[in-house]
């Protein structure tokens, strides 16, 4: 699975966009400093998230919406399009490229 796949995925399971969750989480004082446990458990009773999903929106609380170029352009189960990250939902993405 993508790391953007796992943000939608989110996003399925929770109703919310990826950016609209990381906006809860800045009012509950969760920063790029918190302890990767404390915000994961605040998913798992808020979202019912899991470790998998809730580590990817810890990634990017802590590091914004990039990832590195690792898997960008590869062939494999883990492949990204871009190492920029789409946080305001799987339609607005849809609707925001050309053709879509």
């Amino acid at each position: 699975m993508s790391f953007q796949a796992y943000l939608d995925a989110v996003e399925t399971k929770t109703g919310r966009t990826p950016r609209q969750i990381l906006d809860l989480a800045a009012e509950r004082g969760f920063t790029a400093d918190s302890r990767a446990g404390e915000v994961l458990e605040w998913l798992k009773s808020e979202f019912g998230l899991g470790r998998g999903h809730g580590m990817a929106l810890v990634h990017v609380l802590r590091n914004g919406p990039v990832i590195g170029d690792r898997h960008v352009g590869s062939t494999g189960s883990h492949r990204d399009e871009s190492t920029e990250l789409w946080l305001d939902g799987a339609a607005a993405r849809e609707a925001d490229r050309p053709n879509g």
